[in-house]
């Protein structure tokens, strides 16, 4: 299931998304980077960047400078493209 958001999340670069995580975290963000294990957001909607879960390949949540927020790829339960209305 992996490597499906993975494609999602590239065709999805630069664009608003939420995602939604096992723990059941909503994030709301545009997509900034992806790599093989991880998809870096730009938080949105006033949320803040804290909190960490651990996913399938490790840890699941961490903010990295340059590229936002990250969300480990096999943490990953939904994606879903943002109207910009709804930001």
């Amino acid at each position: 299931m992996s490597r499906h958001y993975y494609d999602l999340c590239c065709r999805y670069k630069g664009r608003a998304v939420e995602i939604v995580t096992r723990d059941g975290r909503r994030h709301r963000g545009i997509i900034k980077h992806v790599d093989s294990g991880r998809v870096y957001i730009q938080s949105i909607g006033g949320r803040g960047l804290g909190g960490f879960g651990y996913g399938f390949y490790g840890p699941g949540f961490g903010f990295v400078p340059g590229f936002g927020f990250g969300i480990a790829l096999g943490a990953i339960t939904s994606l879903a493209l943002l109207p910009w209305f709804w930001i």
